[in-house]
């Protein structure tokens, strides 16, 4: 190994280099800190919580490092949750173990060695949906793209975006690289993005907020964009949206929107004082062509409704079930609802999820829907209201993905083809002129 002595390290993390508290202990702080010496981290930063991928199964070598950290009695410092898996402990048959038998059997340990560790399992993307979230300010470890850019865009907790491994270890020994987004000048705006030439009325709606953020990610990618003119009352749902959508087009980890997130209640705020890097007028046209980006198919035959990406939110629900009253999805037709545990559990709770179920609706926990292998019964025409999911998934399934909002994709179940509602997708409603 390099030098250490670059890095200031506390009495703890000497002892776990020297072995103290173990072989898998002593592993994960030389991983930890080999991280602080490539981001160039001259100390470490204490952590309060971590949100870990590694649970995700993406082959053996993922088993074999838990298992290695379970054999050798590693143990966490944090309260760590974990994100989706590729298969759901309570229903076993969204993916069956014979359509890939290696892969979900894998999959299911993983799930198991992550428990046995002694991380909470939660099983969702949406962490932030959850009771005891982190607050404004606080460290900590964050894997998931979207968690990442929410946590720290809309808490103003503060988190870079850690790799598999690297974010298990941290939460092992409860510290961090003390660099990129942990630090204040690595948190300051880059970009301005202004929204001024696009209708006051379309700013508040939910597919514009997709959009917006699928345009974030394409042009902002790693920098820190500040958006000027979101509506100041645009709710968690709809910033979940633009998180979602930055950070899977681009990495964006992180944004402002003057007004709306903790850290930008002003534009001298957000960029700290110096000016952007750039400085952007949205134009119409540029989201109209991020909008129709996000389908690669048309109208037609609907074979799949895919909604919750990320994990769908209470509240959300609360929309579908008044959205699908004495409705019922279309024979031939399936519609999956991605959610994490908590959230279903209230479903349940308020006597919604007998009414969805009885109008055709599923709703499965623990997963998500473009994942591979694909879920039963997803082929073909999907629609979606999810920017990351219409990014995703016609790369990674045999799919055509459709993009449109939560009203569309509810009409279109019902009918068992594509449905648009005009309004939102004439030009005019988005500022261009004919």
């Amino acid at each position: 190994m390099s030098d250490t002595m670059s890095v200031q390290l506390h009495e703890r993390d000497r002892a776990l280099l020297d072995g103290a508290e173990g072989e898998a202990m002593g592993l994960a702080m030389r991983v930890v800190l080999r991280a602080a010496e490539i981001s160039g981290a001259a100390r470490l930063q204490d952590i309060c919580f971590a949100h870990i991928d590694a649970c995700f199964y993406n082959g053996q070598a993922h088993v074999d490092f838990a298992q290695f950290m379970v054999d050798k009695g590693a143990r966490l410092a944090v309260p760590t949750w974990t994100n989706t898996s590729l298969v759901s402990q309570v229903d076993t048959q969204i993916r069956p173990e014979k359509d890939d038998p290696v892969v979900v059997s894998g999959a299911r340990l993983l799930m198991d060695l992550y428990e046995r560790l002694g991380c909470e399992p939660v099983w969702t993307c949406a962490p932030y949906q959850l009771p005891g979230r982190p607050c404004l300010g606080d460290h900590i470890v964050g894997s998931e793209s979207n968690a990442v850019t929410f946590y720290n865009s809309v808490i103003g907790a503060r988190t870079n975006k850690y790799g598999d491994y690297l974010d298990v270890c941290a939460a092992l020994v409860g510290r961090v690289p003390y660099s990129g987004l942990h630090t204040d000048e690595g948190r300051r705006g880059r970009v301005l993005f202004r929204l001024d030439r696009i209708p006051e009325e379309l700013r508040r709606e939910d597919l514009f907020h997709h959009v917006l953020g699928h345009l974030l990610g394409r042009v902002a990618q790693s920098r820190v964009p500040v958006i000027l003119g979101l509506p100041l009352d645009s709710n968690e749902d709809q910033l979940k949206a633009i998180s979602a959508a930055a950070a899977a087009s681009g990495a964006v980890a992180l944004f402002h929107a003057v007004g709306v997130t903790p850290e930008a209640p002003d534009l001298e705020t957000a960029f700290q004082g110096s000016p952007p890097e750039d400085d952007i007028s949205v134009s119409p046209a540029e989201l109209i062509e991020a909008r129709d980006s996000l389908s690669t198919g048309t109208g037609g035959r609907l074979e799949m409704v895919a909604i919750g990406t990320p994990h769908f939110s209470f509240t959300e629900f609360a929309r579908l079930v008044a959205l699908m009253d004495g409705r019922r999805v279309h024979d031939g037709t399936l519609f999956y609802v991605s959610t994490s545990r908590h959230v279903a559990g209230l479903v349940e709770k308020e006597g919604w999820m007998e009414i969805l179920e009885a109008a055709g609706v599923r709703v499965i926990v623990d997963t998500c829907t473009y994942f591979t292998p694909a879920v039963r019964g997803c082929r073909g025409r999907v629609m979606t209201n999810s920017a990351k999911w219409a990014y995703y998934a016609p790369g990674l399934l045999a799919v055509e993905s459709v993009f449109g909002t939560l009203e569309e994709c509810v009409e279109s179940a019902a009918r068992g083809e594509v449905w648009r509602d005009q309004r939102l997708w004439r030009d005019d409603t988005w500022g261009a002129r004919s």
